[in-house]
């Protein structure tokens, strides 16, 4: 692809936005409501069924339009034409970014590199379902002939964290019979507390590896087989327990995986964009295939959003320019995602892969270094347990800190009242972010409480929140398959946007390489003595203390 001429800072719109920046940030929101009655229904909107609410953000309508005029002098919607047409927008690698092409449900042609993409797509869902089916029916058993009640996924990165979170997210939906576990810590204890309470004979395990080679995921792999075959009568007996999601059939087949077991991706699927493929397959195993096509759909449905809106009737790319304007120009270098409903719990560890492997880059995609900042640090947790915790620093600290609050209106599990002090709580936080109370509020609250002057004089500071801080609220009816693959997919997107008007390359992620690297040079001192170690005095003293407890036994020779 022939990317756009680099535009840097020193362009008009970006020092027009500067200058509205400082305004804004003199100017307190809840004024902004006050004086613009139609202010929340003008800067709010529907897609793909999730209602957003981004009417709390520090801008006004002068700032969307500057924001979507730098959109177009950075060529975002001709780079989101361009990843739609199969086009090798991921320069690094250059390689294609079809994503979209796995929830493709209208089916229409995607081509790259002069192929349409969609047969195969088709043909690995095919291929999933009859698995599925299969393994539900139970004409899919393990070798002693006992139906699978579990299903481990072995993955890790995006192998793991959109499976876990979708399978967590959509619980309520799990009537299969079927339960899921995930592993993907190298550490012994996240594989053997698993193991523990399994059964051999009714386990299958899902190993998740594009090359069938990343190191956390092999050794696990290898332990769980080697755990597998204590009670296995024979090597055979794997084919029945163990299925692979890789490319790499040479190293799947010498693992002991029947290749006829082994479903494909390909080089256009990032893995933190992977959920949507052939990684999900746990996601069906445990909810069903028809369930994870619902999941397809409303993620396809965002798509189509996304794919042909313009200007503000697009709110992927409205989201996607405000995290712009809030890191470049506001000065915020963190975006807090809280989710509230505990079955969204891992959807903040899912979007801190997404965003910060993404748009976590210093070049641009020329090569050249970047002139501004790049990805905010996103970081959440659960609504309510926040609110005991974290958000103090939100309504008192001194650091602009946006944030994202997400919640469904119906739970699947009633209990008395608590879905309406959830709601309760969902809204009032980020109105109190917004509104604050200033110290006249205070003071005035205090003599009505009955307190005296010097007490008022000397608490009321301490009871002071200034608001102003900005967040967006995302609404949908119910918990579905369709709203969770609509929130995942407009995610994408909004972190697409951000990257393009950046102009980095949100696909590749060079820099977790480096670690690997290191960790792989560095295991054969770990437990060793002192000779021979060419590192820095800091990883010498590392070693030392760790060989100074390491033991034989810590390299286990058994899972039971």
């Amino acid at each position: 692809m022939q990317h756009e001429r680099y535009v840097g800072r020193m362009s008009p719109v970006w020092q027009i936005l500067e200058v509205k920046a400082t305004e804004h940030m003199r100017r307190h929101p809840s004024k902004w409501f006050e004086a613009d009655p139609d202010r929340a229904e003008r800067l709010s909107g529907y897609a793909a069924g999730l209602a957003i609410d981004y009417s709390k953000q520090r801008l006004t309508d002068d700032v969307i339009d500057a924001l979507l005029a730098l959109a177009e002098e950075r060529g975002v919607l001709k780079t989101r034409d361009a990843m739609f047409a199969g086009e090798h927008i991921n320069g690094s690698e250059d390689r294609a970014v079809l994503h979209v092409a796995l929830r493709n449900r209208s089916n229409r042609p995607i081509v790259t590199d002069g192929q349409d993409v969609m047969p195969e797509v088709n043909t690995v869902l095919e291929h999933m379902e009859r698995f599925v089916d299969a393994v539900h029916s139970g004409e899919w058993r393990g070798y002693a002939g006992d139906r699978i009640t579990d299903v481990v996924n072995i993955g890790v990165g995006g192998s793991d964290l959109g499976t876990r979170m979708v399978c967590r997210a959509l619980g309520s939906y799990a009537d299969t019979g079927i339960r899921a576990h995930f592993v993907s810590n190298i550490a012994p204890s996240d594989l053997a507390s698993k193991l523990a309470v399994l059964d051999p004979r009714t386990t299958l395990f899902v190993v998740s590896s594009k090359s069938f080679g990343t190191q956390e995921t092999l050794a696990n792999a290898r332990s769980a087989r080697k755990w597998f075959l204590e009670s296995a009568p024979d090597e055979e007996a794997i084919k029945k327990h163990f299925v692979a999601v890789s490319t790499h059939t040479e190293r799947v087949h010498d693992f002991g995986i029947d290749t006829d077991n082994m479903f494909p991706i390909w080089d256009w699927v990032g893995g933190r964009y992977s959920l949507w493929s052939a990684i999900g397959l746990p996601i069906a195993l445990y909810l069903g295939m028809d369930r994870f096509k619902r999941l397809l759909d409303g993620a396809h449905a965002m798509d189509e959003e996304f794919r042909t809106r313009e200007g503000r009737d697009n709110l992927p790319l409205i989201l996607g320019l405000i995290d712009v304007w809030n890191a470049d120009f506001l000065g915020s270098d963190s975006l807090a995602v809280f989710p509230y409903g505990t079955r969204l719990g891992f959807l903040p560890a899912h979007l801190q892969q997404l965003m910060m492997e993404s748009n976590g880059k210093r070049v641009r995609i020329d090569g050249q270094p970047v002139d501004s900042h790049t990805s905010a640090v996103l970081w959440g947790g659960l609504g309510t347990n926040g609110q005991h915790a974290f958000y103090q620093l939100l309504h008192q600290g001194t650091r602009l800190i946006p944030s994202d609050f997400i919640c469904s209106v119906r739970t699947h599990s009633p209990i008395d009242r608590q879905q309406r002090q959830l709601l309760a709580n969902f809204v009032a936080q980020s109105r109190a972010l917004m509104v604050g109370r200033s110290q006249e509020e205070v003071e005035a609250q205090m003599r009505e409480e009955g307190a005296d002057e010097q007490t008022i004089q000397r608490i009321a500071p301490h009871r002071v929140c200034p608001g102003g801080q900005p967040s967006n609220t995302i609404l949908f009816p119910e918990m579905t398959p369709e709203a969770v693959g609509a929130l995942l997919a407009l995610y994408e997107h909004r972190v697409f946007v951000a990257g393009a008007v950046w102009q980095i390359d949100s696909f590749d992620q060079w820099g977790v390489e480096l670690g690997k690297q290191m960790a792989n040079e560095l295991e054969p001192y770990i437990g060793e003595g002192p000779d021979h170690r060419p590192f820095d005095g800091s990883t010498r003293l590392l070693l030392d203390e760790i060989a100074r407890h390491w033991s034989p036994e810590q390299d286990g020779e058994s899972m039971r």
